[in-house]
């Protein structure tokens, strides 16, 4: 794997991509990595597509950060050194919080965002907060984490893939993400965002549940919501085609480029609706 300002990422650019296309950033949650999202996220065709471990997480160095600002300072260094200008960016969970940063901190970078088991506040309980962060309680946090990021069909390979995933993450690192978590607060600040925004949430998310979503596709001007039957917290995981084919039309509905600025301005204030078989959409222009 490649190396860009200290963090590790996965890259996929087909030969036939279109420079034109802005790239797209795939930003992963708490204690995950660039694995969390699945191929058909990472390699959608036609597309740039980069995926990087955060400082701390996967192959990356580093002690994590202890704040959602600190973490999308990172991204935006990274995108500097790979002399990225702007880029859509899609976060997961902690990751669609730092995806929603920066997108209030750094608007001109991000083209659109894509915002998935996602919050404008990311409480954590008490009790998960107490647990992960001691190696000897590690486990056992793991574990009510991982089973409340699952729809209850998911298959148990899943399940044991994502914990394997998790308890690879070192104690204090995961710690520090759900503080940075639970200090997350941009309630009052969503309606700055006017970039386009597609949100999706399983129907059957008890992290981050439907109604957190519905909130943020109410405050975003330029944003279309989708409820994905038959998945968890952990949407991409459990339906990975129906994600992937969602961010891909979100993609082609995105202006342009070379467009100018007066006709993005105009178009920002569109929402591109997609429905999909097995999600159910709401529409927000």
């Amino acid at each position: 794997m490649p190396l860009a300002a200290e963090h590790y990422y996965f890259v996929d650019e087909a030969e036939t991509t279109n420079k034109k296309r802005p790239p797209m950033i795939l930003i992963h949650g708490a204690g995950g990595n660039h694995l969390s999202w699945p191929p058909q996220i990472r390699r959608m065709a036609d597309e740039r597509i980069y995926a990087p471990d955060l400082s701390g997480h996967g192959k990356s160095e580093g002690l994590g950060r202890h704040s959602i600002d600190a973490y999308a300072d990172d991204v935006i260094a990274f995108m500097k050194e790979l002399n990225i200008r702007a880029a859509v960016v899609a976060g997961i969970s902690m990751g669609s919080a730092v995806a929603l940063t920066m997108a209030l901190k750094y608007p001109k970078k991000i083209l659109g965002l894509g915002l998935l088991g996602a919050g404008a506040k990311l409480r954590v309980a008490p009790s998960i907060l107490e647990t992960a962060g001691n190696p000897n309680t590690f486990e056992s946090a793991v574990d009510i984490i991982n089973v409340n990021c699952f729809s209850a069909d998911a298959p148990q390979n899943l399940l044991q893939l994502s914990k394997q995933q998790l308890m690879e993450a070192r104690p204090p690192v995961l710690l520090g993400d759900f503080l940075a978590c639970n200090e997350f607060d941009v309630t009052g600040q969503l309606e700055q965002i006017k970039i386009p925004t597609i949100i999706v949430c399983g129907a059957e998310d008890k992290m981050t549940p439907v109604k957190y979503s519905e909130f943020l596709q109410h405050e975003i001007a330029s944003s279309q919501l989708h409820v994905v039957e038959n998945a968890g917290h952990l949407v991409m995981a459990e339906q990975p085609d129906t994600v992937a084919d969602l961010l891909k039309h979100f993609l082609d509905d995105l202006p342009p480029r070379t467009r100018k600025k007066k006709e993005r301005i105009i178009s920002d204030g569109e929402a591109g609706p997609v429905q999909q078989a097995g999600s159910k959409l709401t529409d927000r222009s």
